[in-house]
């Protein structure tokens, strides 16, 4: 089973919000997860994240693949360089 890190869109219509989880790469976007472990809000000022960082470097060491936007948000936390 291939496993990803990604985002899972939720909020209101043109108000997105976003968790952090870990899911099979063959489900749906929004459809079923494994875990969750973050959140992040792109529309509060100053934006949001929030990533639990035990669980995020547990899944990598695991084998779990995060998507582009998810790496970039790993980066701007400082959980990879």
């Amino acid at each position: 089973m291939a496993v990803r890190i990604r985002l899972r869109r939720m909020g209101a219509k043109k108000a997105p919000f976003y968790r952090l989880v870990v899911a099979d790469s063959r489900s749906p976007r929004d459809g079923k997860f494994i875990e969750e472990i973050g959140y992040y809000n792109p529309i509060r000022e100053p934006i949001e994240i929030k990533i639990d960082e035990a669980k995020a470097k547990k899944w990598l060491e695991d084998g779990a693949r995060p998507s582009d936007t998810v790496k970039s948000l790993f980066k701007k936390v400082g959980i990879i360089e």
